[in-house]
């Protein structure tokens, strides 16, 4: 493992990618790296979307889902749900998503097709 690597229970390896791109031992077809990147950038802003969520319904002074418009509602349970399951996790996803990005586009190389492994 990694000496940078955080929590050995995480299932996030943000500084490792960080780390193999910079050191030009992860290369990605430019392709393939902004179907990649893509993906990844709308994971984070739903992450992003449903920590607010989370953090508006923590706050909030009185926590009755039934007194939200469903979308909403459904929002918040879908959110509460997820901290419950795996508390602290959106956090670290929001925190290290943006590592798996910047290290995709670091990787992010022109192959010409009969290059690639």
């Amino acid at each position: 493992m990694a000496p940078d690597c955080e929590d050995p229970s995480s299932p996030f390896a943000g500084e490792l990618f960080l780390t193999l791109a910079a050191e030009g031992r992860l290369v990605v077809d430019s392709a393939r790296a902004d179907a990649v990147i893509s993906g990844l950038e709308r994971t984070l802003s739903l992450a992003r979307a449903r920590l607010r969520v989370l953090r508006i319904w923590q706050h909030a002074p009185a926590q009755r889902v039934d007194e939200l418009p469903r979308e909403l509602a459904d929002d918040v349970v879908d959110a509460v749900f997820a901290d419950q399951l795996a508390p602290g996790r959106l956090e670290e996803a929001v925190t290290e998503l943006p590592k798996y990005i910047e290290a995709m586009r670091q990787a992010r190389r022109l192959v010409p097709p009969g290059d690639a492994a």
